[in-house]
């Protein structure tokens, strides 16, 4: 018989349905994971709400106080889906209690913030900390990581990676996200979060420079949720950075929640002495391959469905060819990868622990600080 490993979750709202369904997938599409996740306790500020998600996603307990998690002996791994700003205070007390850890992403909400959670991974040698970095579970982006380490690509020359949402207008109310105090930053940390991580991981390699940003706050003044007045936006509703990677590469991000038209694109494009490849999530089953060797006469992108279950990551554990998968299943892959790690095995792809998660944080908060100084940041600079 499976292991049972026992899940405590941090947080009611969109992670914690996306978690909650991701942990209750993996016994039923995952027949090789040796660890069974059990949806034991779930920690949410409303009593009343939470009684309601529990019955629904079938967690066993509740508790509004998330200290709860840390002193429940039963409770193997803590997941915290809270906002930015509770993740360092959370993480750290449930590394110090002894549970493994996965944490919502960006890492935390501050640089400072990230480096105690770093730090108190290190020292709680036992347990083990995760980063819900979901894209890198998309078979199509697992593809390319594993085209650029077979060195199908060359030597990469070239990253580009955009993250545009529209949801964040003036209509949009203050949120948590829009303010500095809770998120740390707006679109910056929610967006380019992912497409640092996710071309990190791709390429293999670490960003030695931020050369130069741009970050700026279009909408300031927000509706209070329940009220009629307005409350101060203090974060940033568009950021754009360059950078270079160690290896040579150069690449470009930009984060907004202010472009019309695109609902959640996503997208990484990687081009490389010998061919290149190009990834837009809202395709998301779909991998873009240029060969680069192939002579004029049929050179040409091709289109990858990366459904195969003989060729392609995670494909063998979900349907037929080219009968897709969606967004949640992202996040399924990475528990199933958790529970394996947990097993005593290699995950599918790298994942990325506080260590891993924390030189995204450092990336991130270089570009800040390029944008509001207006110079270029070594990455040995920011520590």
């Amino acid at each position: 018989m499976a292991k049972t490993l026992n899940i405590g979750l941090i947080g009611q709202k969109f992670m914690g349905r996306a978690h909650s369904n991701a942990w209750g997938q993996v016994p039923k599409f995952f027949d090789d994971v040796k660890i069974r996740p059990t949806l034991h306790t779930i920690c949410g500020r409303d009593a009343r709400e939470l009684k309601a998600f529990a019955a629904q996603w079938g967690w066993g307990a509740t508790t509004t106080n998330w200290k709860d998690l840390a002193d429940d002996d039963a409770i193997d791994l803590v997941d915290i889906g809270t906002p930015n700003d509770l993740h360092a205070p959370q993480a750290i007390a449930m590394l110090e209690a002894g549970k493994h850890v996965a944490c919502e992403k960006p890492l935390a909400g501050t640089l400072a913030d990230a480096r105690a959670m770093r730090d108190a991974a290190r020292r709680a040698k036992k347990a083990k900390t995760f980063v819900w970095y979901n894209y890198r579970r998309c078979p199509a982006v697992a593809l390319a990581h594993r085209l650029v380490k077979e060195k199908k690509l060359g030597r990469i020359y070239h990253v580009r990676a955009t993250y545009l949402q529209d949801w964040g207008g003036p209509k949009t109310p203050l949120l948590w996200r829009f303010k500095k105090k809770h998120a740390g930053s707006g679109a910056h940390g929610d967006l380019n979060a992912h497409i640092i991580d996710m071309s990190r991981f791709v390429l293999g390699d670490e960003i030695a420079e931020v050369n130069g940003a741009v970050a700026k706050t279009f909408i300031t003044e927000r509706t209070i949720p329940g009220s009629r007045k307005k409350g101060k936006s203090d974060v940033d509703d568009c950021v754009l950075f360059l950078g270079t990677f160690k290896g040579g590469a150069t690449a470009s991000f930009e984060a907004t929640r202010l472009a019309a038209g695109n609902q959640n694109r996503n997208t990484l494009e990687v081009n490389g002495e010998k061919g290149s490849v190009r990834f837009d999530f809202e395709d998301m089953n779909v991998l873009w391959h240029h060969d680069a060797t192939e002579g004029a006469k049929t050179a040409g992108w091709t289109r990858v469905m990366c459904t195969d279950a003989d060729n392609h990551p995670y494909a063998r554990h979900w349907w037929p060819d080219a009968h897709v998968i969606g967004y949640e299943h992202g996040f399924t892959n990475m528990a199933a990868d958790i529970c394996r790690v947990l097993a005593g095995k290699k995950p599918e792809v790298p994942l990325p622990d506080f260590a891993d998660a924390y030189e995204t944080q450092r990336v991130l908060e270089a570009a800040l600080i390029a944008a509001k100084e207006r110079c270029a940041v070594k990455m040995r600079e920011v520590k």
